[in-house]
């Protein structure tokens, strides 16, 4: 609910690459702590040149080559049409060196003050990460390796990375965890949030002053020259491929006789006869109970019936099949061997395991022959044939990457494996291509493209994975810069907009004055009335600052606005989508009293700690900083921008 009081963040483009400490802050999730998300920054590389010194700990150009390539990676995930002009644009590489510089400031700190975090630490982060994890919630290296690779970063710099968040932590924890807000204060906010405010309304349309805008020619490609950012396509690439799958290695992957008779030696016990009993069995705690039970049976009492008398159901004693080995790890071999020695309907003697002493009933015994090779031969052939082929296709991959990383061509490999390249139109990364905008890639293109977008121009063809059991060596043939087409092409759009911009300014130009009048003491409804042309009625508006804060939905900017303006007063609002503007009145205020409502007070001030707690914790950084020598090197940053700018991963 607070968030109503405090100020929009300044609307940047890197708003989302908070946290940039490298796979650690994406995968755990830590590290965004309100602070602009200063978690990681362990990583200590030395390679490349000093963009920062911050204290005894440096920021290097690598580092921030490998942050800002991961980081459009991710954004590009959430927008594939990204492209590097608006990152740099957005400021996406500024504040990403001053996080790492905070970052390293931190770590520097920490261990200056003898903060440490432990091997088993580290591990214990690494083993909670779901992304490192099986289906059963338990680590997976695998999964780790795998997640690792997708990432593009060593264990030891996730290792490095971990450890310089969790001392962060052990820093921050402390600092921003005890804030004290005031009785008063969370009152006096809390009233804030039962304010009523009521007013009016009204919209002047750009399509009422419309009538009489046509431009000319020279207007039309005048309005064109300044606004070509507004038209630009996005970039395209024309991607070549060459396809690899199951297809490539059919011939291969043909099992042989010999091939499918040791399969079905090698499967052993699977196809081999084999015996299950059912069995039932009492385990009684000691030896006298247990001899017992024994003399009741011998003494013609039924298993079932001396069960029920030493307190046993049926489902108690009831095993069900059960196979030699397996029994002998619920027991031990000594039970299992006279459970399996025993005839059918017949019990054995007490025996003691570390459970206490077992009494068993074989109840049936179940012989199964062994399989023959021929009822199972179409088993056989698609389990080898699927080792086969997966063996095969992994040693084509193999080969053709190890031919591209000799320097072979794209053609040479292709050739020298049977394979056949293809190639796409110009697409955009998102698959569309503007001439023609019926084309649509089908999904197999997708991972293509994106293969090829993530691709620098000069880079050399790849093996790419392109989903389970397909691969392809992808290259970029051409990249189209974002650009704006031919005016000709899209003369009609263009004169639409300008037009729409002329009335835009018109009706602004036209709330002003309204609003104006209504701030010089004139009633809404007679300024509205004094237009000249036909607009809407007022509408009238009222709410309470909760509601609003409690709605759960975008609420309406000229609602918001509402609170914004002393009694009395009118301002006018942009209207969404280039419609109109507002002009939003503030005719009365009521304001709140919380005195009777504990519990709005109590959350209030809970809100208030947090936000006061994640304060501290930016101070204190900010303190950490200011105490330590930072020399930033404005040349080497510079040149780095420029060179980051220019396209592609740098190397």
């Amino acid at each position: 609910m607070l968030n109503f009081f405090r100020k929009g963040i300044t609307s940047k483009l890197m708003l989302v690459v908070l946290g940039i400490g490298l796979f650690a802050i994406v995968a755990t999730g830590f590290g965004t702590d309100g602070m602009g998300g200063l978690g990681g920054g362990g990583t200590t590389a030395t390679t490349g040149d000093t963009l920062v010194e911050v204290g005894d700990q440096t920021v290097t150009s690598t580092e921030i080559s490998d942050q800002v390539n991961r980081q459009i990676d991710r954004l590009r995930q959430q927008n594939p049409e990204l492209d590097l002009a608006t990152f740099f644009r957005g400021g996406g590489y500024e504040e990403i060196l001053n996080q790492l510089v905070t970052a390293k400031a931190m770590l520097g700190f920490g261990r200056e003050q003898g903060f440490a975090a432990s091997k088993r630490m580290v591990d214990g982060e690494i083993a909670s990460v779901p992304a490192f994890q099986n289906l059963a919630g338990q680590f997976d290296p695998e999964a780790f390796q795998r997640a690792l690779r997708s990432e593009r970063i060593s264990e030891q710099q996730l290792r490095e990375d971990l450890e310089g968040s969790l001392i962060q932590r052990q820093i921050l924890v402390p600092v921003g965890g005890s804030p004290f807000v005031p009785q008063g204060l969370a009152q006096q906010y809390a009233s804030l949030l039962l304010e009523q405010r009521s007013g009016s309304v009204g919209l002047v349309t750009s399509e009422a002053v419309a009538a009489g805008l046509a431009p000319g020619d020279a207007e039309i490609a005048a309005f064109f020259r300044q606004n070509q950012a507004r038209y630009a396509v996005p970039e395209r690439r024309v991607v070549r491929f060459a396809p690899i799958g199951a297809e490539q290695v059919a011939a291969a992957a043909q099992p042989t006789e010999a091939e499918l008779q040791a399969a079905y030696r090698d499967a052993g016990a699977k196809y081999a006869a084999r015996e299950s009993r059912d069995l039932s069995q009492v385990v009684l705690p000691g030896q006298a109970a247990a001899r017992a039970f024994a003399a009741k049976l011998a003494g013609g009492t039924s298993f079932a019936q001396a069960a029920s008398q030493a307190g046993f159901s049926v489902a108690d004693t009831r095993l069900g099949a059960q196979e030699r080995q397996a029994f002998e790890r619920l027991t031990n071999a000594a039970v299992a061997n006279a459970a399996f020695s025993a005839a059918q309907g017949g019990t054995t003697q007490p025996l003691q395991s570390a459970l206490g002493w077992h009494i068993v009933r074989v109840e049936a015994i179940n012989n199964r022959p062994a399989v023959p090779f021929n009822n199972v031969r179409a088993e056989l052939v698609t389990q080898v044939s699927e080792r086969k082929r997966q063996e095969a296709l992994a040693n084509l991959v193999t080969r053709i990457d190890d031919a591209l990383g000799g320097g072979a061509s794209m053609e040479e490999a292709a050739q020298a494996n049977g394979l056949r390249i293809q190639e796409t139109p110009a697409l955009t990364a998102t698959g569309q291509n503007p001439a023609d905008p019926a084309f649509r890639a089908p999904p197999e293109l997708q991972p293509i493209l994106k293969a090829g977008f993530d691709m620098s121009a000069d880079e050399d063809p790849v093996v790419e994975t392109m989903g389970p059991a397909q691969f392809a060596i992808v290259a970029v043939s051409r990249i189209v810069p974002a650009a704006p087409p031919a005016l000709a092409q899209i003369r009609e759009q263009v004169r639409a907009d300008l037009i729409r911009d002329r009335a835009s300014a018109r009706a602004r130009t036209l709330a002003q004055s309204l609003a104006d009048k209504i701030n010089r003491g004139m009633a809404p409804t007679q300024a509205f009335a004094s237009a000249g042309v036909r607009l809407q009625p007022l509408q009238r508006i009222s709410a309470r600052r909760i509601d609003i804060a409690r709605s759960g939905q975008q609420v309406p900017a000229p609602l918001v606005m509402l609170f914004s303006l002393p009694k009395g007063r009118a301002k006018i609002l942009a209207a969404p989508g280039g419609a109109g503007w507002f002009v939003v009145h503030t005719e009365n205020t009521v304001p709140g009293n919380s005195a009777s409502q504990p519990q709005l007070i109590q959350a209030t001030r809970t809100q208030f700690e947090r936000i006061l707690g994640d304060e501290y914790s930016a101070q204190f950084a900010r303190a950490v900083q200011n105490r330590l020598e930072v020399e930033r090197n404005e040349g080497q940053i510079r040149s780095l921008k420029q060179q980051l700018q220019g396209g592609g991963p740098v190397q």
